[in-house]
């Protein structure tokens, strides 16, 4: 178990080496969802438990200074490396889910994705001032799911101190959407 860190203390591995570990786990899956996407398949680095811990431990690293009290992430793969990063930064955890799997009051905004468009929804009372949020998910490719998480979160009045993903598909141009908020990512495809 990860504790919290001091400002500017290093935590995690070296990044080269946790990178290079990771690309040689994740696979392509060609055609998934659909004809003409190459899918990034992470469950290789899941099924890896000291992989798994590296590659959440790394996506923590940039963040370990910035006094992150909670962490956001989307299901379902953004809770996986979502829990795990809030535990290597001492924060708590708040989950943001499709709409109707909530079972409080909740807000929401629609979005559009790579492959359709999607609503998300979060508890009104999870997150408000003085609240520093990080927003985690497994893959940054157009960037609207997580633009749509950071406006649910300054909505309810907390703080984005920036976005961590454990790969960043370059190409598309998801970084855009995040209107100059910060974001990090272990492996970047470009």
């Amino acid at each position: 178990m990860s504790l919290p860190h001091a400002p500017g203390e290093t935590i995690g591995p070296r990044r080269g080496d946790v990178e290079a570990a990771l690309r040689a786990a994740v696979r392509d899956v060609p055609d998934f969802p659909s004809p003409g996407i190459i899918f990034k398949d992470v469950t290789p680095v899941l099924a890896d438990a000291t992989l798994l811990r590296e590659a959440t431990e790394a996506m923590a690293a940039p963040f370990a200074s910035d006094r992150v009290s909670h962490v956001v992430a989307v299901e379902a793969r953004g809770f996986i490396f979502g829990a795990p990063v809030a535990q290597h930064l001492g924060a708590g955890f708040i989950p943001v889910r499709k709409a109707g799997k909530l079972p409080w009051q909740t807000e929401r905004v629609e979005y559009a994705l790579e492959y359709g468009s999607g609503t998300l929804e979060i508890h009104r009372d999870a997150c408000r001032a003085p609240m520093r949020v990080l927003v985690v998910d497994d893959v940054l490719a157009t960037g609207g799911t997580a633009a749509a998480t950071c406006r649910l979160v300054e909505r309810l009045g907390a703080t984005v101190v920036g976005c961590s993903f454990l790969i960043e598909l370059g190409f598309l141009g998801g970084r855009a959407q995040l209107d100059g908020r910060r974001a990090e990512a272990v492996i970047r495809y470009a």
